[in-house]
């Protein structure tokens, strides 16, 4: 067997496998660039959703919550709140209370801090949930409270 291995061989392996995947990479770069802009909803970003998400990124919500998946998992998944809590009638209503209300100081409770967002600031952030609750996931997460 070794005889018949040599190292040219080895080297076209190596650089055939490397164009191989590189022409893979390439390909599945061009398709997530044609497909995102039919799944990604930026055509509703407005100036509260950016608001919204700079007090999600200033806040570190990201450090207790999920977001369709991703983040840590000591609270629930935030990427499809808008709609368990209400969708368009009830989740500012609901958000708004919610803030508000923390910490509620349940023993053997996670605690959530109050961040002491104004009510506008409140509209913001449930602008930015509302639009990630209607980014196409394909269903992820497949648990709906996260």
């Amino acid at each position: 067997m070794s005889e018949s291995f040599t190292k040219g061989m080895a080297r076209n392996i190596y650089y055939g496998g490397s164009v191989f995947f590189f022409l893979i990479f390439l390909a599945l770069t061009f398709h997530t660039v044609k497909e995102m802009p039919k799944r990604d909803n930026r055509h509703n970003i407005t100036e509260a959703v950016e608001r919204g998400k700079h007090l999600w990124e200033k806040n570190n919500c990201i450090g207790c919550h999920t977001l369709i998946g991703e983040g840590a998992y000591f609270a629930p998944e935030l990427g499809n709140v808008y709609i368990r809590r209400g969708g368009e009638a009830g989740f500012k209503p609901f958000l708004n209370g919610w803030m508000n209300a923390q910490p509620l100081n349940i023993p053997g409770r996670r605690q959530m801090p109050n961040f002491h967002l104004n009510d506008q600031e409140i509209d913001d952030l449930a602008e930015f949930l509302k639009w990630t609750s209607e980014l196409d996931t394909n269903n992820w997460p497949p648990n709906i409270e996260g």
